[in-house]
């Protein structure tokens, strides 16, 4: 619904349409660094700034521009003619990826004090910290206003702010559930960031300046309503009669940007102001020698001016700046390139391996029984594992273990990967998407518990033992993931940090895992249990045959498998790398569902393909390998995201960071590994089984 301020003064402050009385939950803020990251679990995706050299450094640079934005706001007001926008609500998020409380920071504090904002799932666990602050709008009012005067910095507040403005804290603010925008001008080009900096320091300069006054852009967008009115008859019908349109006229926030800067005042006059005065407005950028430095005994004064702009852009485009793609065409042609050169190549192995099997099969059915047992006596290759293929693999109970997680996690992953390309994912709704998938996952353990006792059945002709399998199903993944999650937010705890995540969200987790999970995972496993087994089309022999000796170890081929698929992949990688952890809107998840696509195909095909090779050379053990074979992606994924954060977070300060980076990292790989080596597994073994039903056997 949107947000409707009218024309017409209603008696009273404010009248709002929802039951729970909320005024508009307006700023949001947090701090970080624009070249880190933050954990993104701990964050927002719009808290990171994109570009490494931040013009604040730069005062004199700045030149304010609008950019349209697009999506739909959470609540529908109609406000009185001074309409008072409150609550500007504010989180800091730090450069060493730890969200810290703004109270301990000498800003200004809200006259009703500060006010915590309810939050979905998905907040909760990417960290979201929304409170109120001071700042205060009236609609179409334009106004210079003094907010307050701290009293003498002491040391500890010196090197509190110091140490925030080096390590490039940024604030972020939402208004009507719009992020602030700030744009510079850099290199003739404007760079557009969500959020400002604490403060600022001239290159090669000693002495750090705090930014105190914020000069907000607010975009209107002048609502027109429909101008109608029910009148009753007194005959049981309705006329609808056109009324003055005015009545039905208002105005929607459709963009918010704001220009920081640093001013130096003096406190003497300044104490003499109450808050919410008028103040003198400012012309930003100014010069050093204006600016208010960060040292002690300094008394800092705050200070913010808004102004209120009618624009064209209308309710559904106001998101668009933030959607907007950098380097559209680029990533265009990567894709394209990617998806050509990879498709190209699959399909030259793949006709090559068609034909070659074709072949083989074509000549052992034209052969007479005794002509055929000559034959195996003297060729080699796949038709001599003939007795051995479907032999019980090694630890099976954990194969189906995590070939029933994949099929959870992949069924998550396609599902919201669809539901996003198709516009339901909307960037407005902050954590819908993390709240979405955990749904989904939860509600997939039906398909996990159904897959992994099936193949149970399969491997061990029986049904004993299915809800070993179904509790191991329910309990690995998730339990992986509880248990670096945990270590991460004691890290977060030794740290003070408010991004840990709180015991009462652990409590809610374990009653999903427990209460919603393992009983959908166990009733997917007994419905396995009343499936058909699938059957094979060969006997398996009593003793196994003997593996040839290899010139080299089948885990480097395996291991090397893994580069065609990552090569489908790792370019959408990088972008989507940059979104998390720099900050950006990822919303092109049609780019997504594109590369899902062909990363499926070319798992497939390399898992197929090295099945047959491991054969072909008397290898009878190919379950493991056929998962891992695809499944090794998610090697070179943790690999890559190593090198991105040696090489593209190189401002990532203390080993805090670097761990919960790595502890993501590598729940990202394990579910990588999980899904992608499913793809890998089911499409091989309906190949082996496709193989050798097509075997004339005596």
């Amino acid at each position: 619904m949107r947000l409707l301020y009218t024309n017409e003064k209603i008696e009273g402050s404010v009248v709002v349409s929802l039951s729970d009385d909320r005024l508009v939950k307006d700023i949001w803020v947090s701090f970080l660094s624009p070249h880190f990251l933050s954990m993104r679990a701990l964050l927002p995706s719009h808290a990171f700034p994109v570009v490494p050299q931040d013009p604040i450094s730069h005062p004199f640079q700045f030149e304010s521009d609008f950019s349209s934005t697009r999506s739909v706001s959470d609540f529908f007001f109609i406000l009185g003619k001074r309409r008072i926008l409150q609550d500007l609500q504010l989180s800091w998020v730090s450069q060493k990826g730890r969200c810290l409380d703004f109270s301990g920071l000498p800003y200004c504090k809200p006259l009703g004090g500060i006010k915590k904002s309810a939050e979905n799932l998905g907040e909760l666990l990417m960290g979201d910290q929304i409170d109120n602050s001071p700042y205060r709008f009236q609609m179409n009012v334009n106004e210079s206003l003094y907010l307050c005067t701290t009293s003498p910095l002491n040391e500890h507040e010196v090197k509190l702010l110091k140490q925030r403005t080096r390590d490039l804290y940024q604030v972020n603010m939402i208004l009507d559930n719009l992020p602030v925008l700030r744009i510079a001008k850099q290199n003739g080009a404007n760079i557009q960031w969500t959020g400002f900096p604490v403060g600022y320091y001239p290159p090669n300069g000693e002495d750090d300046y705090i930014i105190n006054h914020l000069k907000f852009k607010v975009l209107v967008h002048e609502y027109e309503g429909n101008g109608v009115e029910i009148i009753g008859t007194g005959e049981g019908m309705d006329v609808i009669s056109t009324v003055d349109k005015k009545k039905a006229s208002g105005f929607e926030i459709v963009g918010f940007e704001v220009v920081p800067c640093s001013v130096k005042y003096d406190p003497e006059v300044m104490t003499k102001l109450h808050m919410y005065d008028k103040a003198s407005p400012v012309n930003c950028p100014t010069g050093l020698d204006k600016a208010q430095i960060i040292r002690e005994r300094e008394r800092i004064s705050f200070t913010y001016e808004v102004e209120f702009v009618k624009s064209d852009i209308r309710w559904p485009s106001r998101w668009d700046a933030y959607l907007k793609m950098e380097g559209a065409r680029v990533h265009w042609f990567s894709i394209l390139n990617s998806l050509m050169v990879i498709t190209f190549l699959a399909g030259i192995v793949f006709v090559i391996f068609l034909r070659t099997v074709r072949r083989h099969l074509t000549r052992y059915e034209e052969l007479d029984k005794e002509a055929q047992a000559q034959m195996n006596e003297e060729l080699s290759g796949w038709k001599l594992v003939v007795g051995d293929v479907f032999r019980e693999p090694d630890c099976p109970k954990l194969l189906c273990v995590i070939i029933g997680d994949g099929v959870q996690i992949m069924g998550m992953s396609a599902v919201t990967i669809v539901f996003a390309a198709f516009g339901f994912m909307s960037p407005a709704s902050r954590g819908m998407l993390l709240t979405g998938m955990i749904i989904l996952y939860l509600f997939l353990g039906i398909a996990a518990g159904y897959v992994a006792v099936r193949l149970w059945r399969t491997i061990k002709g029986t049904s004993e033992g299915w809800r070993s399998i179904s509790w191991s199903v329910a309990c690995f993944f998730p339990g992986i993931v509880f248990v670096i999650l945990t270590m991460l937010n004691f890290i977060l705890w030794g740290s003070k940090s408010t991004g840990a995540i709180p015991i009462s969200l652990y409590f809610v987790l374990l009653s999903l895992w427990f209460c919603i999970s393992v009983p959908l995972t166990l009733i997917g496993g007994f419905m396995g249990t009343r499936a058909e087994a699938i059957q094979y089309p060969v006997r398996t022999n009593q003793i196994p045959r003997e593996i040839p000796a290899r010139k080299y170890p089948s885990w480097l081929l395996v291991l090397g498998a893994g580069t065609l698929p990552f090569g489908t992949l790792f370019i959408e990688l990088f972008f989507i790398l940059s979104s998390i952890w720099l900050g950006r809107f990822y919303y092109v998840f049609g780019f997504l569902l594109i590369v899902l696509l062909l990363l499926t195909i070319v798992c497939a095909e390399v898992s197929v393909v090295l099945t047959y090779m491991h054969l072909c050379v008397e290898d009878w053990r190919w379950w493991w390998k056929a998962f891992f074979a695809s499944g090794s992606v998610a090697l070179y994924v943790f690999l890559y995201s190593i090198n991105y954060l040696i090489f593209d977070l190189q401002s990532l300060s203390g080993p805090v960071s670097a761990i919960l980076y790595l502890g993501y990292s590598m729940i990202i790989a394990i579910a990588i590994m999980l899904s992608t080596g499913t793809i890998g597994f089911a499409i091989s073994f309906y190949f082996v089984h496709y193989l050798f039903s097509s075997v004339k056997i005596d």
